[in-house]
Formats: structure tokens, C-alpha cells, sequence
């Protein structure tokens, strides 16, 4: 994308209204705008973002075995009063009523829904297990939306249920996202610390969620170095063995890790000093093991092996896409704005054309976009080399490739890297290269 055909409104000023490090930023670098409190539209930078944080979900999910589904926004209200949560959810949840004066739903979540499909099409325990995930925007009405994207009214998750046959299965399922999850945030680029959870309003007995190190952080986290120095994209389990499962599992939960409303100091206290961390987290996944809770209520039977009826169990797991957005700013950026991980960067590098109609500078400016321009943002205004340097920082693109005409004539160009502000002197291809090698 040449910068001077974009729409990519950026500020100079923080707007009022941005309390937090990653709104402020999104807002200034012309990722999103807020349409209504709490809700906000994606610009075309941002969803850029959005789609790269969607794509490492899927293929972490499709690794593990889930299939994706696609499941409307809108539900019936007849689904919740089976289950029982219609009347208990609470004022969070959008209801309408469609011209016909049926009680309808703008989904918070779909348990209801994934439950009644599954119940429509599974008819025996031969179909088991099940692993089923979309991603698809969600709506809650929080009284106070704030902090951006992080917490929103309107917001785009994934969520995955697992159906089982047994407790042992359906735990066998938990372990495997658990798995799933800690290589999706591996490739994000963020560290997601595991931690034991409540279930909260959709219940159940065995639950975690993932918490992304930030200063800004909801949550005070206590957890043992361990958990974040283990390469997990290289640990070698057999989706299909509940022995392996189980093994890693037990690898991931032998590691002291805590939130503050779980925190236990004598627990705490057995952790050696040097592997103590302490801090700040931001939630950016769940996951839950809930059994029967919504196969029983909502009336939902498989034929066992035997030939008698029996409620599968199921589980629950969620990662706030939209979300994650927000919180990998959070994780990373400086004082001049985002440093994004190269692996959710709207592009892989910016080209800063220093001279804008010198020869030398355009030719070789020209050169470095035909190479691969889907990923590469070409700065070809007539704007001082100061703004393109400044706008830069702020996208926060991962590489910034700077042609000015001394090195142009020589078919030279400065590659800086964003993170670490290491800059070197290279040639067009040995420049390409490393930008793709990262």
C-alpha cells in the first residue's frame, strides 16, 4: 500500500478520552475509531491486525483437531430459557424482539446455541468426541465501557466447545486447548501465563485463563519463571494419547501461577526467589470444563455403546481476538508509539522514501515495493523525513527500510528495526532478506 492512496487518519494529539497506553495508540495510529461508547469501527490498519490475530488462532485451532463453524450474532431467546440462563444472565445482555414479537438476543456467548446444533446432528457416542469453534463478534452491555478495545461493548472472539463421552475424554479435550492456547500466544508474540480461574456465570468445575504481562494489567499476577521460558511451539505431544496429554499438562500445572484473588502466600513462599515474577495481567483467554451443565439442561443425549442415553460433557474455551489487539500494545510499545511482533504487524516494514522525486531515491524506493507489496507500506508522500519517521515509530511496524539518495545511488538502503532500534547499512536483497528471515 503506497501511504499517500491510504486511509490511515493518524493524530498528532492524544485524544481526551484515552485513558490507557494501547487506546491511545490505536487511536493515533488510525487503527480504529469509536462509533458509540464502547463500540468501534476498524480502519483498514487495524483489521489488518485483527485478520493476522484471527489466521494464528485458526491454524492453532484446526491443529488440535477443532473444526470452525460460523454462528449468527442474533440467537432466539428460547435457546437461554432451556438452558435456564435467560432471566439469570443479567442486564449484559442485549435483548430484543424481531417484528414478530419473538424474544431474541445479540449472543454475549454461544453455549446455548453450539449445544442445540450438536444435539440436532450427534446421535451416538461413535461421533465423539467433537471439537467446534467460530469467530464471531460478541455484544455485552458493560455499564462503563473503557480502555478501547479492551473493554468494549462489541468485541470479536473466538470460542471453541468440546463434546465427550466421559470425564476422561472431556478433560483429555481441556488439556488439548490448554496446549493449543500456549502455542497461539507463542506465535502472537506475547506471553500468556496460565493461571487457575473461577468459572464465573457459565460454570463449572475446572477452569484457566490466560494473562498477558502489562503494566496496565486488571489483575495482579504471581507466577514461576518456568511457565515463561518454556518453548511450547517445540513441545512434542500426542493429541491422540491421554498419557501425553496428561504429561504436559502436568508440566504446565506443577509451576506455581496465581492471580491476586487466588494468591496463596504459603504456596508462593516454596518458589525460589530467583524464578519469583511479579506483576500486572491482562486476560486474553478461558478456558472451562463445565460437564453436563448444558447437554443436561437442555435435554441433549447421545446412545452409549451399551445403547442407554447419556449427556455429554463439554467445555468452554474463548480468546478475545479483538481483544488481544489492545493487550499485545499494551505488552509492547514505547514512548514514540506500538512495536508490533512480526507475526501480527499490518506489514513486515515501511519504505521512507527520504527524497520524493529524486531519481536515485524514487528508483529505488520502486524497486523495494514491487517485491512483495501486500507486505510492505510504501511512505511516498511529500512529507519531511522527520513525520515519516515519527508516523513509522507510531504504526509501529516491525522494520523500516530508508532510502535517502547517498545510499540510492549506490543501491544502498538503512534497515532499522523497530523493537531494538538497531540499524544497518545493506544492500536491496540482503535488506528483503532479512525482513523475511525474521
Amino acid at each position: 500500500m503506497r501511504l499517500s492512496r491510504a486511509f490511515q487518519p493518524t493524530l498528532k494529539e492524544t485524544p481526551a478520552e484515552a485513558q490507557i497506553a494501547s487506546h491511545r495508540l490505536m487511536l493515533r495510529a488510525g487503527l480504529v475509531r469509536q462509533t458509540s461508547a464502547g463500540i468501534y469501527a476498524w480502519l483498514p490498519m487495524g483489521l489488518r491486525v485483527l485478520r493476522n490475530i484471527g489466521q494464528i488462532v485458526r491454524e492453532e485451532q484446526d491443529k488440535i483437531g477443532a473444526q470452525e463453524v460460523l454462528m449468527p450474532t442474533i440467537q432466539s431467546a428460547d435457546l437461554w430459557r432451556r438452558s435456564g440462563r435467560y432471566d439469570a444472565y443479567g442486564p449484559e445482555m442485549l435483548r430484543i424482539r424481531d417484528r414478530h414479537d419473538r424474544d431474541m438476543l445479540y449472543g454475549p456467548t454461544n453455549e446455548e446455541m453450539i449445544t442445540d446444533l450438536f444435539g440436532s446432528a450427534v446421535k451416538s457416542y461413535k461421533e465423539l468426541p467433537q471439537s467446534l469453534y467460530h469467530i464471531q463478534w460478541k455484544f455485552r452491555d458493560e455499564v462503563r465501557p473503557r480502555f478501547g478495545v479492551m473493554r468494549g461493548r462489541e468485541f470479536l472472539m473466538k470460542d471453541a466447545y468440546s463434546f465427550d463421552s466421559s470425564y476422561e475424554a472431556a478433560v483429555a479435550s481441556y488439556q488439548r486447548m490448554m496446549l493449543g492456547y500456549l502455542r497461539t500466544f507463542q506465535r502472537l508474540g506475547v506471553r500468556a501465563v496460565p493461571m487457575v480461574a473461577d468459572t464465573g456465570p457459565i460454570g463449572g468445575d475446572l477452569s484457566h485463563e490466560f494473562l498477558v504481562l502489562a503494566p496496565t494489567g486488571e489483575s495482579g499476577v504471581f507466577f514461576d519463571a518456568a511457565l515463561e521460558e518454556q518453548d511450547w511451539l517445540g513441545e512434542t505431544v500426542d493429541l491422540d494419547s491421554h498419557e501425553s496429554l496428561a504429561r504436559f499438562f502436568g508440566r504446565v500445572t506443577e509451576s506455581y501461577a496465581a492471580t491476586d484473588e487466588k494468591h496463596d502466600a504459603d504456596a508462593w513462599a516454596g518458589v525460589p526467589d530467583a524464578r519469583k515474577r511479579e506483576g500486572r495481567g491482562i486476560e486474553v483467554g478461558h478456558i472451562f470444563y463445565f460437564g453436563t451443565k448444558y447437554t443436561e439442561s437442555m435435554g441433549i443425549a447421545v446412545s452409549g455403546a451399551d445403547g442407554t442415553q447419556f449427556h455429554p460433557h463439554m467445555g468452554s474455551y474463548g480468546i478475545g481476538v479483538s481483544r488481544l489487539a489492545g493487550a499485545i500494545i499494551e505488552a509492547s510499545h514505547d514512548e514514540a508509539g506500538i512495536i508490533w511482533p512480526d507475526s501480527v504487524a499490518p506489514y513486515r516494514a515501511a519504505i521512507l522514501n527520504l527524497k520524493p522525486g529524486d531519481e536515485a531515491t524514487d528508483a529505488l524506493c520502486e524497486r523495494l515495493y514491487a517485491s512483495e507489496p501486500e507486505n510492505l507500506l510504501y511512505d511516498d508522500r511529500a512529507e519531511r523525513a522527520g513525520v515519516k519517521f515519527n508516523d513509522a515509530d507510531l504504526m509501529g511496524h516491525p522494520w523500516q527500510l530508508i532510502v535517502g539518495p547517498r545510499g540510492a545511488k549506490v543501491g544502498l538502503v538503512e534497515l532499522k528495526r523497530r523493537a531494538t532500534g538497531e540499524r544497518f547499512e545493506l544492500s536491496v536483497d540482503e535488506a528483503l532478506a532479512r525482513i523475511r528471515s525474521a
